[in-house]
């Protein structure tokens, strides 16, 4: 570099070099920059593509070896979150974003949930008239998630508290990058096992992560594999506000990894609970249903005794007395005691007025203690 009248004076060589210089110096070693995917090819391994915006461009390079490391491929119109660093080829003054790792912005997932959800869509698939019931106290059940994890440690802890009864299969699978063909590879061996293990439901859950890091469960052909699995499904992926595609198509959607096995297993505690309440109403049931038993039982042997024939005969017995009592008082001699007489005629005729008799006629009274026999001297007629 020369200098004449106070300007630097470069050859093109220095130029690119104090450039490069520059750069090294006055920028981060590492920066993130979000960016439209444009123009992506691959040249002899290496991926070449453009990172635009709505005011810029800027040239961009995956090589090869960084590339094959990379859990997610983008495609054209992809929108991406590149972890990278400059590099300027002095030679040529040439500058690029080489990058170092590069993941889905949250625009291109919620476009590709979108699109696989229109696919979908028509085929009945996210309907939940399809849904199909949990078991209600599943002999055994799958567990599919990353291994280990708090994620799994917690269901497991939940399981056993819950319903230690249910044996719990735990299948291992990766659910970061680009895993969705191992993750139905998995699918696929677990329900081809189902009936030898006796499995009930099948749980596919993921601890944490942003809803990029749930992008693999917007896999169209994961969630056909899903729809299609003969037993239920029951999905745990993520937070409370995630919702992926394979939420829509399972037959529950849990909120939380957790909150699957609260939903699929029975709680003990609870079940105990009911068991009490319900022995105690029995209780109460068989004690009324006896009660009523012996008062029934009772009310029979009351009824026995009654129909017992030496209890008819001293009924008829009392009976017949009531009416020879009836009649005793109702007699003539009752009358003959407190004092009447009976008044016959001469032929025997009992008189009940003064026209049948005249004087002279023979009468006989009868009173208590014997007969009178008498002449009418006179009658006197009521008048």
């Amino acid at each position: 570099m020369n200098h004449e009248s106070g300007i630097p004076r470069y050859s093109v060589a220095e130029l690119n070099q104090a450039i490069g210089s520059l750069l090294e110096r006055g920028f981060a070693p590492r920066f993130l920059l979000e960016a439209t995917v444009s123009r992506p090819q691959l040249k002899k391994g290496h991926l070449w593509l453009t990172l635009v915006d709505e005011q810029a461009s800027i040239s961009a390079v995956v090589w090869s070896s960084q590339r094959e490391r990379l859990s997610y491929q983008p495609s054209e119109g992809d929108g991406v979150i590149v972890v990278g660093k400059l590099n300027f080829w002095a030679a040529r003054a040439n500058l690029c974003v080489q990058v170092l790792d590069l993941r889905p912005a949250l625009s291109a997932v919620l476009r590709q949930f979108e699109r696989v959800c229109e696919l979908l869509a028509p085929e009945g698939l996210l309907d939940p008239e399809r849904k199909r019931p949990l078991p209600a106290m599943p002999q055994a059940v799958a567990l599919m998630t990353s291994v280990p994890s708090s994620a799994l440690a917690d269901m497991l802890r939940t399981a056993q508290e819950r319903w230690p009864e249910t044996t719990v299969h735990v299948v291992p699978i990766p659910v970061q990058g680009a895993v969705v063909e191992q993750i139905r590879q998995r699918l696929r061996e677990v329900i081809a096992s189902a009936a030898e293990l006796k499995l009930e439901a099948i749980v596919l859950a993921r601890g944490g992560g942003s809803r990029e890091d749930l992008a693999v469960f917007d896999d169209e052909l994961l969630a056909r594999d899903l729809a299609a699995c003969p037993i239920p499904v029951v999905t745990g992926l993520g937070h409370e506000d995630d919702t992926t595609v394979a939420d829509l198509v399972a037959d529950y959607r849990a909120a939380t990894p957790t909150a699957a096995i609260v939903a699929l297993l029975p709680d003990r505690g609870t079940l105990q609970l009911a068991l009490q309440q319900r022995r105690a109403l029995l209780k109460q049931l068989l004690e009324h249903r006896l009660l009523r038993e012996r008062g029934l039982q009772e009310h029979l042997r009351q009824r026995l005794q009654q129909l017992h024939p030496l209890a008819l005969l001293e009924r008829q017995r009392e009976r017949l007395q009531h009416r020879q009592e009836l009649l005793a008082a109702l007699s003539p001699q009752r009358l003959l005691e407190r004092g009447y007489a009976l008044v016959r005629t001469g032929d025997g005729r009992l008189l009940r007025s003064t026209q049948g008799v005249r004087a002279g006629a023979d009468i006989q009274l009868e009173l208590q203690d014997g007969k009178i026999d008498a002449v009418v001297e006179r009658v006197h007629a009521q008048q």
